[in-house]
């Protein structure tokens, strides 16, 4: 019951998703960041299966960072969209990777962006997006509350209706989420919502 989703604000975006590891009626671990940061100014947000999410968002991030390396520039935000989105589209008719994606930026040039990419490769640049069964609640959440040039605040007030809405109204709702934030100032993580925390592993 993945749920992943997010905005563009005034001069930053933000992205959230839950963090749970689940397969079939099994919790792994209720603390996974399914937000990786991309490079000191991006962020991929991902769903979908478990291996294929981190082989996939591992694999797009070495190859921004090795382009970044023998260029001496990082890829613009659209770029790497882009780049994603190609990779995608090349896996689909060899070994396809169930992956939903969100991607986050900031360019001095262009500002904030977030691209939604989805399992066969489409691409869209969005205001506000999201995947995963939370995606019925998120966007609904979105579509009545967000507006163009939020602040911070109006933003993460905004996720944490969305986050309220899911875990009410999911009937297997997540308990945990984790938002980042990518601004001018770069890429970090901004807070953690959290009901549940693992418990500590006892020694043998």
């Amino acid at each position: 019951m993945e749920c992943v989703f997010g905005l563009v604000g005034n001069d930053f975006a933000v992205v959230a998703a839950d963090t749970s590891a689940v397969h079939s009626i099994l919790v792994h671990k209720s603390n996974e960041d399914k937000i990786m940061i991309l490079d000191s100014h991006k962020l991929i947000a991902a769903s979908g299966e478990s291996g294929d999410r981190v082989q996939f968002t591992e694999y797009i991030q070495k190859n921004v960072a090795l382009y970044q390396f023998r260029n001496g520039i990082p890829l613009t935000t659209a770029a790497a969209a882009n780049f994603t989105r190609g990779e995608l589209a090349t896996a689909l008719r060899k070994n396809p990777y169930f992956v939903n994606i969100l991607l986050a930026g900031y360019d001095k040039e262009t500002g904030p962006s977030l691209y939604y990419i989805d399992y066969i490769a489409t691409l869209h640049k969005v205001d506000k997006g999201a995947f995963g069964y939370g995606s019925y609640f998120s966007l609904a959440m979105m579509d009545r509350h967000y507006h163009s040039g939020m602040t911070v605040e109006e933003a993460i007030e905004l996720v944490d209706k969305c986050i309220v809405e899911i875990r009410s109204r999911l009937v297997v709702a997540p308990p945990n989420f984790v938002i980042k934030i990518v601004d001018k100032e770069g890429a970090r993580e901004y807070a953690w919502r959290e009901s549940v925390k693992d418990a500590a592993v006892a020694s043998a």
